[in-house]
């Protein structure tokens, strides 16, 4: 029986994750969060990495407070980076499979397209730039792992727009969202079955993948159709980004 260790699994991917376990149980899953997993604190994640010896890690633990990190650096980047570059280590030296979470975050938001695999990074945050120099550790010092990058996701568990949104829409009367900038939410319960359908088919094919829901949408967008699925009367308002 296989063991995999699943970080940061308190969030959002990690908690439909755990949803889905019980439909693997050929799998012996270990769930670990901040708390017994510290993605800052290096010789935690080494002693805890021998001590459960995994032979698959999803590595779904982020520094993802983007707006934060502009003014924490040093903490995202330990999380988000230096953490990536000691699992992929251990990884490597164990034998264990790495999937590692990332994010659109690495480009520049620039595109009028949808991004693809070969698109060359571009970030402008610190969030963005910490997670892209996260999977360059990972695929330097582990080569086969497999990185997922996704985006705007949204489930029942942690902190998410769809939740921020109904929330917002019950205190106030009216709200501005972004009407300019353009993605495709992403149901975390949608990213979990995919991971695990690919460790259930024995099948491995390092590299760099996206994976999100189909279609496009704007924030403004899709305030509206949250405004509508919750029946709330809040009046949105559609405003730039750059307001």
């Amino acid at each position: 029986m296989k063991k995999i260790l699943v970080t940061g699994a308190n969030g959002q991917l990690g908690s439909e994750i755990k949803v889905l376990a019980p439909h693997y149980p050929h799998f012996e899953f270990v769930f670990t969060d901040i708390e017994d997993f510290p993605l800052d604190q290096t010789e935690v994640i080494n002693s805890n990495f021998k001590r459960i010896q995994p032979d698959i890690v999803i590595n779904c633990a982020a520094y993802t407070a983007v707006d934060k990190a502009e003014t924490d650096s040093n903490t995202a980047d330990a999380i988000n980076h230096l953490a990536i570059a000691t699992l992929a280590t251990l990884c490597a030296q164990s034998g264990a499979k790495l999937v590692h979470i990332s994010t659109d975050y690495v480009f520049d938001g620039s595109s009028p397209v949808a991004y693809t695999e070969t698109d060359l990074p571009n970030p402008k945050s610190v969030y963005g730039v910490t997670k892209l120099a996260g999977e360059t550790a990972c695929l330097k010092n582990c080569p086969e792992s497999i990185i997922i990058r996704t985006a705007w996701v949204y489930s029942e568990f942690g902190n998410n727009f769809v939740k921020t949104m109904l929330r917002l829409m019950s205190e106030r009367e009216s709200l501005g969202v972004v009407n300019d900038q353009v993605g495709s939410p992403t149901y975390a319960a949608d990213l979990a079955q995919v991971i695990l359908t690919i460790l259930d088919s024995g099948k491995w094919a390092s590299g760099i993948f996206h994976d999100s829901n189909a279609g496009e949408i704007s924030w403004y967008d899709f305030a509206n159709d949250i405004k509508e699925i919750g029946k709330k009367t809040c009046d949105i308002k559609g405003i730039p980004a750059s307001s």
